[in-house]
């Protein structure tokens, strides 16, 4: 994979380039993925929609460079208004619908906020506004098997420093002062359309983040809540996925 200096870190990224002036697709990946773990989901839905597509591994993820660690607890902020910028107009991306899952999907709500480069549109794939419970329990579990079980194997198939990319991430966000992690401020200077998908067994966060999103953006926002569906419905759930966010674009272009 080709890499890109940005802000003082080699990031790895890879792009799928469709000819037609479209929106860029740009995918933001979860707070453990990375890349490669996006698998080929982002080159079906930039074939389907005929948008040329961005995806790429943060500071700490993948094969990109190391994360400065400890994180602070506003490391989604920091991504969001200094790092996501400066990829975005080094890529030359001129308007951009934003794909983000997880922490990526927060990172897209905040972004879009005061975008640097215009957003047409966003894709929100089980996103945080604010901490709940079940997030930090599921994550300490998370942990634990991390650590006892056969996790950190799984995920040292994605990234190069496996021990900084899981513990760097589960432990800012298990840390006290992260429970009072909130971006609902954001919301409402977010104008531009946006498609929130949520699994309905969702260990990491429940209906109430979406429906946070709903009540507090400043633009139109559609609810997609898939059954039998756990954190990822992109892996869980691929095809329903992938048709309900194809469908969801095909609008903008």
């Amino acid at each position: 994979m080709p890499f890109i200096d940005v802000a003082g870190k080699q990031l790895e990224y890879e792009r799928w380039v469709n000819p037609v002036s479209k929106p860029t697709l740009v995918f933001l990946h979860e707070g453990l993925g990375s890349l490669s773990m996006w698998r080929d989901f982002p080159e079906q839905v930039a074939r389907r929609t005929g948008c040329s597509a961005l995806a790429y591994s943060r500071a700490g993820y993948g094969n990109s460079d190391p994360a400065d660690l400890p994180r602070s607890v506003d490391f989604m902020h920091e991504e969001a208004i200094r790092v996501l910028p400066e990829f975005l107009q080094k890529m030359q991306e001129r308007e951009v619908i934003l794909v983000g899952h997880s922490d990526g999907g927060s990172i897209a709500l905040i972004y879009s906020a005061t975008p640097v480069v215009p957003v047409r549109a966003l894709v929100l794939e089980s996103p945080h506004v604010f901490v709940e419970e079940t997030t930090i329990q599921s994550i300490s579990a998370a942990k634990e098997q991390y650590l006892r079980g056969d996790l950190k194997r799984r995920f040292a198939k994605h990234h190069g420093r496996v021990d900084e990319t899981f513990l760097g991430w589960s432990d800012v966000w298990l840390r006290p002062e992260f429970a009072f992690w909130n971006i609902e401020t954001f919301l409402p200077e977010i104008k531009i359309p946006a498609l929130v998908i949520q699994g309905e067994e969702d260990r990491f966060g429940t209906i109430q983040q979406v429906e946070a999103i709903k009540k507090g953006c400043g633009g139109p926002v559609e609810i997609c809540i898939i059954p039998e569906c756990g954190h990822s419905p992109h892996r869980e759930k691929p095809q329903q996925t992938l048709e309900q966010i194809v469908s969801y674009i095909e609008r903008f272009n």
